[in-house]
């Protein structure tokens, strides 16, 4: 194995703010340093931080999928990806980047679930019409379809993201040298975004799950800030309806709506000769000042 995949650790230091509240003057505040950790995933340690991230990053569709299996499914792949802790290696990650192949893992019953789900979901918007194929071809096709599965812990700095994407170029191509199967035709980014909707017409909506629907006027965020720069090089990009969106089990997403906010599923497909120019965006758009 090539010695830039052996990784032990790699650090990086950044300054998150926590403010110290005086109603005397309210622009006094503490600087509060965090050293954060990129480290290769370990199955002994990471089971439980990655499969928690994990349902995170499904948000209520996650009862939809063996989250078990898919996280031990990344901790399996230890040198493709990456973990961001705060206390050192034997602590939860506070965040995790990797990259599955679909066809490579396609017989496994949590991955051919999960592409199923996300092909399903494409067939809801015309803007992603161009995921289904991919998605959907055979072994005798030539599509090479990479998952990039990347989340983390609210209010994590963004400036931690670009590391580990740089850190899996690195380690994708170390991969490939070694004829691994990572050398991916696409890469297919699962992320969420949030809208604005109005409470009272998101009730009536309900009749219209399933069919395709024109994405609403209504102003968009990135729930990962990265993603509006990966959508610019992108060969399609767009959101999907949760299926769990109004069973009602979930007291945080009935106070978004009431708000009048939405969470939504995101999909982003990228080819491969773009993917590294993509990451280099990411990389000057989050830059540390």
């Amino acid at each position: 194995m090539g010695k830039k995949r052996e990784r032990e650790e790699a650090a990086a230091h950044y300054g998150g703010d926590r403010m110290d509240e005086d109603s005397s003057d309210d622009e006094d505040f503490d600087m509060v340093n965090v050293d954060f950790e990129w480290f290769n995933f370990d199955a002994e340690i990471d089971f439980h931080g990655v499969k928690s991230l994990l349902r995170q990053l499904f948000d209520v569709d996650a009862t939809h999928f063996d989250i078990s299996s898919l996280a031990d499914l990344i901790l399996s792949q230890n040198t493709i990806g990456s973990t961001v802790k705060v206390d050192g290696k034997e602590t939860d990650a506070y965040a995790f980047l990797t990259a599955l192949n679909l066809r490579e893992h396609s017989q496994k019953p949590a991955i051919a679930t999960l592409s199923r789900y996300l092909a399903g979901k494409a067939g809801t918007n015309d803007a992603l019409a161009p995921v289904i194929p991919p998605l959907l071809d055979g072994s005798n096709g030539s599509a090479q379809v990479g998952l990039v599965l990347s989340e983390r812990l609210i209010n994590m700095p963004t400036e931690i993201s670009p590391p580990m994407f740089r850190m899996l170029i690195d380690e994708i191509e170390a991969a490939v040298e070694d004829k691994e199967p990572y050398e991916f035709s696409h890469y297919l980014v699962l992320s969420k975004i949030y809208r604005e909707v109005e409470p009272e017409a998101e009730l009536r909506t309900e009749e219209r799950r399933g069919k395709k629907q024109k994405p609403d006027a209504a102003a968009v965020w990135h729930f990962h800030p990265e993603d509006e720069v990966l959508a610019k090089h992108a060969v399609a990009h767009g959101a999907y309806t949760y299926s769990n969106e109004n069973n009602g089990s979930a007291e945080s997403k009935r106070a978004f709506q009431e708000m009048g906010i939405k969470s939504q599923g995101y999909l982003i497909l990228i080819e491969a000769a773009k993917w590294k120019g993509a990451v280099e965006a990411v990389e000057q758009y989050l830059k540390p000042q």
